[in-house]
């Protein structure tokens, strides 16, 4: 009877940084839609921040998750803050008559310059909105516009300081938060472009998991300065509250993918027992430090095939491995395809 191999499943550290190339286990029956209501002189990097969100997360999975169409108030276009006139995929009138059914979120994005006044179309499009149940969100000062259409009464929002005066004068009976982001059932509010950013990442999180957040915020957060030193985090996994022996034992394995150390060679390197090596990744990383430094050499190798036209020996070598046969069963039992084939796909 023919050996069966069983396939690896890469351990939560290295997961994310590898999940666009992973097979899926199971689609969405069909992506979550999101419409943006972009009012004129929106804030373009807050929009930007939050739709590059969504995109990312097509990214990295293999299914679609998410679509998402943007909404004029008037017109099938608006002018952003910094003079940029964006063309919408449709107005409000047209998201009644066409997409209102299909529309999961509605999000309504503001600015520093937005006007404050109540729009009695897009108050009429909120009140249909929230009686189909969508989830109604506000950047910057969209949630204004919520707050106008009587929705956020008696319940928490968060709105960019420079109106919250007028949020308090004129709707005492909105939650005013003095946080960035606020998330509430059925509503989303966030002040300005980080927490838009945030806020669509714990969406996200709502509707596919950690795993997938996760890999997006890997990918849209790897130049996050720290605030101690200005330094990059850069490396996929490294984690500032992680003690600084593994941290120490994650860079030397990341400095060493082509030749790789033994486990005593880096215990001694870090001047610890390989016994307290071992305790301490699978402590905070779930995972044996052979497992770690396989995956971290197999995800190398994964960006050298695809991005390169190095031969697959080549690829292999500065992967650490030792023969092209060990490379391509390791790749095939972690991605489900051979070097070749994946390269082929690409």
């Amino acid at each position: 009877m023919a050996n069966i191999q069983k396939k690896r499943d890469f351990s939560s550290t290295m997961r994310s940084s590898n999940s666009q190339f992973l097979p899926s286990d199971h689609a969405p029956e069909r992506p979550v839609k999101v419409g943006f209501v972009l009012l004129e002189h929106f804030s373009l990097m807050a929009f930007t921040a939050a739709v590059d969100t969504l995109v990312t997360a097509n990214l990295v999975r293999t299914a679609p998750l998410f679509e998402h169409i943007t909404l004029g108030v008037d017109s099938r276009k608006a002018l952003s803050d910094l003079g940029i006139e964006i063309a919408t995929n449709a107005t409000l009138e047209h998201f009644a008559i066409e997409h209102r059914g299909s529309i999961d979120i509605l999000i309504v994005c503001g600015g520093f310059r937005c006007e404050l006044n109540q729009n009695s179309k897009l108050t009429e499009t909120l009140k249909a909105a929230d009686k189909l149940g969508l989830t109604l969100g506000g950047i910057w000062n969209g949630s204004i516009a919520i707050a106008h259409a009587g929705l956020l009464n008696d319940q928490p929002c968060a709105a960019h300081p420079d109106n919250h005066a007028f949020i308090r004068e004129q709707f005492p009976l909105v939650q005013l938060a003095d946080t960035a982001l606020v998330m509430a059932d059925k509503r989303a509010s966030c002040a300005g472009p980080v927490s838009a950013l945030q806020m669509m990442l714990t969406l996200v999180d709502q509707y596919y998991g950690e795993d997938t957040t996760r890999a997006i915020r890997e990918i849209l957060s790897c130049d996050q300065v720290a605030e101690s030193g200005g330094k990059m985090k850069l490396q996929a996994g490294d984690n500032p509250t992680h003690p600084e022996n593994l941290r120490s034992f994650m860079q030397l394995m990341n400095n060493n993918i082509e030749e790789p150390l033994t486990l005593e060679e880096l215990a001694a390197h870090v001047g610890i027992s390989r016994r307290q090596m071992e305790r301490l990744f699978q402590t905070h990383l779930e995972t044996s430090p052979s497992r770690y430094y396989l995956e971290l050499r197999i995800t190398h190798a994964r960006r050298l095939l695809l991005q390169t036209n190095e031969s697959i020996t080549n690829v292999a070598l500065a992967s650490g491995f030792v023969s092209t046969s060990h490379f391509s069963n390791c790749y095939k039992d972690y991605f489900g395809v051979s070097p070749t084939a994946a390269r082929a796909k690409k």
